[in-house]
C-alpha cells in the first residue's frame, strides 16, 4: 500500500502482545496477536468481554511497526470480531505483503468472503449453548480456502451433538484441516468430550485453550 493510504487506515486496537498460540492447529507456536476492539455477539461463555470496549486508535504504519518489533513470523488478527472494522482488510493485506504468516479468528457471525485469500481463517460455528447459534453466516462455509479452519466451542453434550451433526452434514470431516472441537474452559470434562469423539468415530481435532493451562484462565494479554 502507498504510504499515504496506510496513514489513513486507522483501527481501534484493544491490545497486542507476543505469546504462544493457544488454539487451532497452530497451537504451541510463538505468535503476535493483534486484538481489535468490538464485537456484535454476546456469547454466554465469552472469555474476552473486555474486548467489547476501550482500546486505542492506531495507524496501519504504527501497527506494522509494533508487529515488526517482535521479530515473529506468525501473526493472528483477533477480537472481539475483527471483521467489524473495515480497516482490518488493508491491515491483513499489508501483513501478507510483508511476508508474515497471517491468521484471523472470526466469530462466523459476519461475512468473511472478503478476507485476503493469503490469510488463514479460523472460523467459529456457534453452537446452541453460546446463545448466538442464529447468527451463524452459513455461506462462510462455502468459501473456505484449503488452509482455513472451522472451530466449534462446546458447552455440553447438546453442543457436541450439534457440532457433530454440522460437521457430517457439511462434510467438514472430509476436508483438511480437520474441524476443531474445543470445550468451554471449566464447563466440560475433558475426558467426557474425548470419549464422545472416540465413541462416534468423529474425524476432528480435539483441542484445549493451551494458554489457559499455562498462565491461568483469567490472564489477559497472553
Amino acid at each position: 500500500l502507498h504510504l499515504s493510504i496506510r496513514r489513513q487506515c486507522q483501527m481501534c486496537i484493544r491490545d497486542s502482545f507476543y505469546s504462544l498460540q493457544g488454539e487451532s492447529s497452530y497451537a504451541g507456536r510463538p505468535c503476535v496477536f493483534i486484538r481489535l476492539t468490538g464485537c456484535h455477539l454476546r456469547c454466554s461463555w465469552c472469555d474476552t468481554p473486555y474486548s467489547f470496549h476501550g482500546g486505542q486508535w492506531m495507524s496501519l504504519e504504527a501497527i506494522l511497526a509494533q508487529v515488526a518489533s517482535y521479530g515473529c513470523p506468525l501473526v493472528e488478527v483477533t477480537g472481539g470480531e475483527p471483521l467489524l472494522q473495515e480497516a482490518v482488510h488493508p491491515l491483513m493485506g499489508a501483513l501478507c505483503d510483508a511476508g508474515y504468516e497471517v491468521l484471523i479468528e472470526t466469530s462466523g457471525g459476519i461475512d468473511a468472503s472478503r478476507v485476503d485469500p493469503r490469510v488463514v481463517k479460523i472460523l467459529d460455528v456457534k453452537c446452541p449453548g453460546s446463545g448466538e447459534e442464529s447468527r451463524n453466516v452459513w455461506s462462510n462455509l462455502d468459501t473456505l480456502g484449503a488452509a482455513d479452519e472451522v472451530k466449534f466451542v462446546v458447552a455440553g453434550r447438546e453442543d457436541y451433538e450439534y457440532a457433530a451433526r454440522v460437521i457430517r452434514e457439511r462434510g467438514l470431516d472430509r476436508r483438511g484441516p480437520l474441524p476443531l472441537i474445543s470445550p468451554v474452559h471449566g464447563q466440560v470434562e475433558l475426558e467426557h468430550l474425548s470419549r464422545w469423539i472416540l465413541e462416534d468415530r468423529l474425524n476432528v481435532r480435539f483441542q484445549v485453550q493451551l494458554h489457559k493451562y499455562i498462565w491461568g484462565a483469567d490472564a489477559i494479554g497472553v
